[in-house]
């Protein structure tokens, strides 16, 4: 079995039972220690074995995060943030042991600046928290990366999801942070203005850092206007480069969609049995169109015309809301149809990016190989953006399989690499991705981000194990 899917053997040794007591006397009950609230916050989304911390602390504000980072750099104690535990590249797993803050219950909006369209929240936010409470605004958050994540962990990892082709990633969402340091200061990365010239930018700083930089406690968001008129549509695809040529068409023509999904066949049959839907068992993309009535109209019979043309079917409508949220609840839980193909086994979910110009070529690779694979792997992604994810349902007691996956994983990035991409579009490098790191940017980017590291976080105590091998 690979180093990826061993448990940590121990704790930290300096989670002593005098600093166990030190935090049960500041925090009390909301310092947990029992089995199985570690075993909660050591736990994956996906195959990486659990690896739980020594303690877990519900942090109530930023204050108690900076005292709580105090308490641990004093005792040398490692520290991992923690949201709702949804990423899928061991982000969260304590790899030494140590203490997860559990940031859940910092879920306070702390105000919507509705004229601004922009809102500051605390890190334990949920993003549908976030929407039902500006709904009535006029305004929504459009980051969707499928789970219900917190805000907090969703700017640590740098999250993007369905709508990214048309409103972003989250690097492009989030304006400011608020962050507790590794050496226990409270910073606030930018103001609210749209730019700023202000010195080195550290809101993109910390975006995407994992956690190893700092804590996240607050975040400034860009919203947006909720569209006028949204309609959704499922086509079907006898060829992977007819659904592939329509949305590079559909680009180069200007349409501003704001989502496009592919899901293969396999996919397909996946989502069916578990969604109780009845859609063919084809490469299909789903579509959604935002804007005015009219604009919403023009841009579907643009690219109905041009599905059409690249041998789609006629398009399935979606139009009530109703409608499009049991489509794209059924494409947010494609994941779980995926694993749910095999009774009892886990999920283990790898994702590259690539220009759209090599994107059908790397898909249609990427497809050829996984004929071959013992097991019904299904291929889906934000085909509007060159990322798509392989999802691959395991045996968790077959050494066998997990080689056989490493080996079509490492093929998978290496493709991808070759055609100028890179390995991860948005899961983050956590545990799972470490070693294509420095394949993607070499040993000098990768020692640039160990010095940023280093000097931030001279112990190594944030988040350690996690982004750069050891």
């Amino acid at each position: 079995m690979s180093a990826d899917h061993a448990t940590a053997a121990t704790g930290s040794p300096n989670v002593t039972p005098a600093f166990l007591a030190r935090l049960a006397e500041r925090f009390g009950a909301r310092c947990q220690t029992s089995e199985g609230v570690r075993a909660q916050h050591g736990q994956s989304e996906a195959h990486f074995a659990p690896m739980p911390p020594d303690a877990v602390v519900f942090a109530h504000s930023t204050e108690e995060v900076v005292e709580l980072v105090r308490m641990c750099v004093e005792a040398g104690v490692p520290i991992i943030p923690y949201g709702a535990g949804t990423s899928i590249e061991g982000n969260t797993l304590a790899v030494q042991g140590g203490v997860s803050v559990d940031l859940s219950e910092m879920d306070a909006i702390v105000e919507v600046n509705a004229e601004d369209f922009d809102c500051t929240v605390q890190a334990g936010v949920r993003r549908e928290q976030l929407n039902a409470h500006i709904r009535d605004l006029g305004l929504f958050f459009p980051i969707d990366p499928g789970a219900n994540a917190t805000i907090g962990g969703m700017a640590a990892t740098r999250a993007s999801g369905t709508n990214a082709v048309r409103y972003g990633t989250m690097r492009e969402a989030v304006l400011s942070l608020r962050v507790v340091t590794p050496d226990g200061r409270d910073i606030r990365t930018s103001r609210r203005a749209r730019k700023s010239a202000a010195g080195f930018d550290l809101t993109r700083l910390f975006v995407g850092s994992e956690g190893t930089l700092g804590i996240i406690t607050e975040a400034t968001l860009r919203l947006h206007g909720i569209p006028e008129a949204i309609t959704s549509a499922v086509c079907s695809f006898e060829t992977l480069h007819g659904a592939i040529d329509t949305v590079v068409q559909t680009l180069q023509m200007g349409v501003p969609i704001a989502r496009v999904e592919i899901l293969d066949d396999m996919q397909m049959r996946a989502v069916n049995a578990w969604s109780k839907l009845d859609y063919p068992e084809l490469t299909t993309l789903f579509f959604e169109f935002h804007g005015s009535p009219s604009s919403v109209e023009e841009q579907a019979q643009t690219v109905h015309s041009l599905a059409l043309a690249n041998g789609g079917s006629a398009f399935r409508w979606s139009n009530l809301p109703e409608e499009r949220s049991k489509l794209w609840k059924a494409r947010h839980e494609a994941y779980y149809a995926a694993v749910n193909q095999r009774p009892g086994a886990v999920g283990w979910a790898t994702d590259v990016c690539v220009p759209m110009s090599r994107l059908a070529e790397c898909i249609t690779e990427t497809k050829a190989d996984l004929a071959g694979a013992s097991m019904p792997a299904t291929i889906l992604g934000h085909v509007g953006d060159g990322n798509f994810h392989v999802i691959f349902p395991l045996d968790p007691d077959s050494p066998e399989e997990l080689a056989e996956v490493e080996a079509i994983n490492a093929r998978l990035v290496e493709r991808a690499l070759a055609m100028d991409g890179t390995c991860t579009g948005e899961h983050g490098i956590g545990l799972g991705k470490q070693q294509w790191l420095v394949a993607e940017l070499g040993e000098d980017a990768v020692a640039m981000m160990r010095a940023l590291k280093a000097a931030l976080d001279p112990a190594g105590l944030f988040n350690p194990g996690k982004i750069f091998a050891a």
